[in-house]
């Protein structure tokens, strides 16, 4: 279970050009994409992660654990790990990790099926992926 403190929540599909965002609640179990944040040569651009924790006023954030199919971490692991760090440091906010895999082949799916091939853009991609990584983790902590 989730501690009763945490309602709003953002997730992240950390990737090493863009990241996509996605906001939802526990009161409702619901999550929906929001944006992308760009990443250039490894550095986030805090500035507008800043923007969005203060537009959505998350409780908590939610992070998409890059794994392999066999479990094995993924090359950027470090990266990722490091990125975790910040968004403890900077907001003092819990950071959840969710499984991500095969988050972006259920966005394109998604997306596709909303829009066609128009719909798939990376943009569009990366945010879905934030949603279903965000959908994900509401489940498996039973935040219905």
């Amino acid at each position: 279970m989730v501690p009763e403190n945490i309602v709003n929540l953002m997730a992240f599909d950390f990737g090493l050009k863009q990241m996509g965002v996605a906001v939802g609640q526990t009161i409702t179990n619901t999550a929906r994409p929001i944006d992308v944040v760009a990443v250039k040569s490894g550095n986030v651009d805090w500035a507008k992660v800043d923007s969005l924790v203060t537009d959505w006023g998350p409780d908590a954030f939610v992070l998409g654990l890059s794994l392999h199919m066999n479990g094995a971490k993924q090359s950027f692991h470090p990266q990722l790990e490091f990125f975790k760090k910040e968004l403890t440091r900077r907001y003092k906010k819990e950071v959840f990790w969710s499984d991500e895999r095969l988050t972006t082949v259920a966005a394109r799916e998604q997306l596709f099926d909303d829009g066609g091939k128009r719909k798939l853009t990376k943009a569009n991609i990366d945010a879905k992926s934030a949603e279903i990584i965000l959908e994900q983790w509401l489940y498996d902590h039973n935040c219905s």
